[in-house]
């Protein structure tokens, strides 16, 4: 990532414009200090802090800003400012490439905004090399298939072959499966397919299935649609029927090294070893109410910033999770808190920031899953005024 290194030297004076990259406040606490920064229409934070004596600046990790030349242009306009010494610097080349374009790939927010569809859908849950993924698309053109895939490499892996062999009815989204279904509408999905997911037989409780992705998914799925697990492992199979016994009215069926049109690699090299492969299947056989999701994010309450007196330790609930990792000072009333909260899977990093005893989130409010409404509910209630 793009950086600075600069010998020490006082705080620059915010607000301040320098290279059209305007510094709107600085925010300080003991171990380091957060500038917003606006810069071709965007906003972020800088982060500066001591390092051997001198001070290293870059983007804050948390805060989303694309594409790198704008980072690339703040910090250098910082480094004018601060008119210290320059000791290293790799933000000298401004990059002006522009990104490939992936109209396969969506955000997040894509399908909690914008997907509205009248055809059949189809998800895989960890789609690999893609293999399969392709597999349905191509067999099913006439119906959209969904990949859930948290591996960067294989999704751009999945990406080219999607270019190379002309399919045009995949979506792809990084993204943990165990959160995505919460923004899927009830009875809407033919068939979700989990094949061959990490067994984690020293982690279970990080499987993707447990009984309440099970149930996320019979909500999900229209009346005969089917969940499909597909494992080599004896012990994933064996707990997959465990947790069977929690879904007893629903119909099931496991299937012994059953033959598929389509293989992966590894299935082939697993057969060619003489390994048992289970397919278990459950499916959905009633209509479910629409799940309804309140997104409100707002803060209710005043902040009492000179009364706040927050616990860094992390909070740890049942299903959701709230760590105040620091809190910054932006002038005598004003503060600026950093958090991560949400669910144990997939949880966010964001900054609130607190004005003139208002509360509110910096670039944008956290998506809505019911984890991250959970620890907002517990957020606004231990910093509001009581």
């Amino acid at each position: 990532m793009p950086h600075l290194l600069v010998t020490k030297h006082n705080n620059i004076t915010t607000p301040s414009t320098c290279d059209d990259v305007v510094f709107s406040f600085l925010a300080s606490s003991q171990k380091e200090n957060k500038i917003l920064v606006k810069c071709d229409n965007q906003q972020f934070f800088l982060t500066t802090k001591e390092k051997d004596g001198n001070i290293l600046v870059k983007v804050d990790n948390s805060t989303r800003v694309s594409p790198v030349s704008i980072v690339k242009k703040a910090i250098n306009a910082y480094g004018k400012l601060s008119k210290a010494d320059i000791l290293f610097s790799n933000t000298d080349n401004i990059s002006r490439k522009v990104e490939p374009k992936k109209e396969f790939l969506k955000d997040i927010s894509y399908f909690i905004n914008d997907f509205k569809t009248t055809k059949e859908i189809f998800i895989e849950v960890g789609f690999g090399s893609g293999r399969h993924l392709i597999h349905q698309a191509l067999q099913n053109p006439d119906k959209i298939i969904i990949g859930l895939e948290i591996h960067t490499p294989s999704i751009e892996q999945m990406l080219k072959q999607v270019n190379i062999q002309g399919v045009i009815n995949i979506l792809a989204v990084n993204y943990d499966a165990r959160l995505f279904l919460e923004f899927m509408k009830s009875n809407s999905i033919s068939r979700v397919f989990v094949h061959f997911p990490v067994p984690w037989d020293k982690k279970p409780h990080r499987r993707v299935m447990s009984p309440e992705f099970i149930k996320e998914s019979l909500r999900a799925l229209k009346p005969n649609g089917t969940l499909e697990l597909r494992t080599d492992s004896p012990n994933y199979f064996e707990y997959a029927k465990e947790l069977l016994e929690n879904f007893k009215e629903f119909p099931s069926q496991i299937i012994k090294n059953q033959d598929l049109e389509v293989t992966s690699k590894y299935e082939t090299r697993w057969k060619k070893q003489g390994k048992d492969i289970w397919d278990v299947t459950i499916t959905s056989t009633i209509n479910d109410d629409e799940l309804v999701i309140e997104d409100d994010f707002t803060f209710d309450k005043k902040v009492d910033t000179l009364a706040l007196n927050l616990d860094k330790k992390p909070i740890v609930k049942d299903d959701f999770l709230v760590h105040f990792e620091n809190i910054l000072t932006i002038n005598e009333c004003d503060i600026l808190i950093q958090l991560t909260m949400g669910s144990f899977n997939k949880p966010v990093s964001k900054f609130i920031i607190v004005e003139n005893g208002k509360a509110s989130y910096f670039q944008g409010n956290p998506i809505p899953t019911s984890a991250n409404l959970k620890a907002h509910s517990l957020i606004k209630n231990l910093i509001g005024e009581k």
